[in-house]
């Protein structure tokens, strides 16, 4: 049993939802933890007649059905498009609910769909994302985010900080402890055994000293002491060339570990816009996403794109048995 998040309900989550759940449910059981109204809202708007239940509990699932767990919601009004606080106080409560359904063991997995940081922050103002909500609701101290796709995994030292602090959290400690995070989730997730290549922070990975002395006081004695522990790494590379090299043909590299959030955000969603998936590591918990926002200029209007989450759920399967 997997609990999916509905994501904000004003964005395109919920379509989402509606439109893929009953076929992915004839493989796995599914529970959209979230709100019944948004799904008669798309429904109604595009003649749609898959039967909706409201359950109680993750006993009550029926075949069949798109399966929701009403959590209890902040009062808010379902308006597609509109960034709102109230709307986001109600995903964030969804998350909450799903994350706990995991940890006390109603369900083996958690799938989110897109919330919008804003519209939580009206209401959680030090709110920066699922990946940090969901360790804290976990006690887990240090998670990483990796994006997935069949073509390259990309794992972080840091996410959703600026890039001030992203510097600062380049530490030998974190980056040792990145690649070695990686290093596990990729003998699960890779077809083959291969290399993990470790990013520079700077402009040509330093240029031995030249443009700043961070690879080799802080990334360097990282790398060396995951060699010595037995990991296949390369590293430190320029983020410049490294995503082309590992995204050709034949190459051996199947993971990559950025510095900082844009360093590889960027070239992943430049590879696999609509197909990349964000996966939480360093949880007790399994937790994947669609790798996209809430998308509120397209919501509720039958376009959005489903692979994301059909990739998130079918990861999430692979990893919780």
């Amino acid at each position: 049993m997997i609990a999916v998040t509905m994501g904000d309900p004003n964005g395109v989550g919920p379509e989402i939802a509606y439109r893929t759940i009953p076929r992915l449910q004839e493989h796995v059981p599914l529970i959209l933890v979230g709100d019944e109204r948004p799904l008669y809202r798309y429904a109604k708007r595009h003649g749609g007649d898959t039967s909706i239940v409201v359950i109680d509990s993750v006993n009550a699932y029926l075949r069949g059905r798109i399966n929701v767990l009403r959590p209890e919601l902040p009062s808010y009004e379902v308006r597609p498009g509109v960034l709102d606080g109230a709307a986001g106080a109600a995903s964030i409560a969804c998350v909450d609910t799903a994350t706990r359904l995991v940890l006390d063991g109603a369900c083996s997995a958690v799938v989110t769909l897109p919330i919008n940081k804003e519209a939580v922050r009206r209401t959680v103002p030090d709110f920066t994302g699922h990946t940090e909500f969901i360790a804290k609701l976990c006690g887990a101290a240090s998670p990483v985010m990796m994006l997935a796709s069949d073509r390259l995994r990309i794992t972080h030292v840091s996410t959703h900080v600026s890039l001030f602090e992203a510097i600062t959290r380049v530490t030998v400690e974190r980056v040792l402890a990145v690649i070695r995070i990686t290093a596990a989730a990729t003998r699960q997730l890779a077809e083959f055994p291969g290399t993990i290549a470790v990013c520079g922070l700077n402009p040509h990975a330093g240029e031995h000293g030249a443009f700043g002395t961070e690879e080799i006081e802080r990334i360097t004695p990282a790398i060396e002491t995951a060699r010595e522990e037995g990991i296949a790494v390369i590293g430190p590379e320029p983020a410049d060339t490294i995503f082309y090299r590992a995204s050709r043909p034949g190459s051996d590299i199947v993971a990559i570990v950025a510095m900082y959030h844009d360093q590889g955000h960027a070239p992943m969603k430049t590879l696999d816009f609509d197909g990349g998936v964000n996966v939480s590591l360093g949880l007790p918990i399994v937790r994947t996403s669609v790798d996209h926002g809430t998308a509120f200029d397209i919501a509720y209007k039958g376009i959005a794109a489903t692979v994301s989450f059909e990739r998130a759920v079918a990861l999430a399967v692979r990893l919780a048995t």
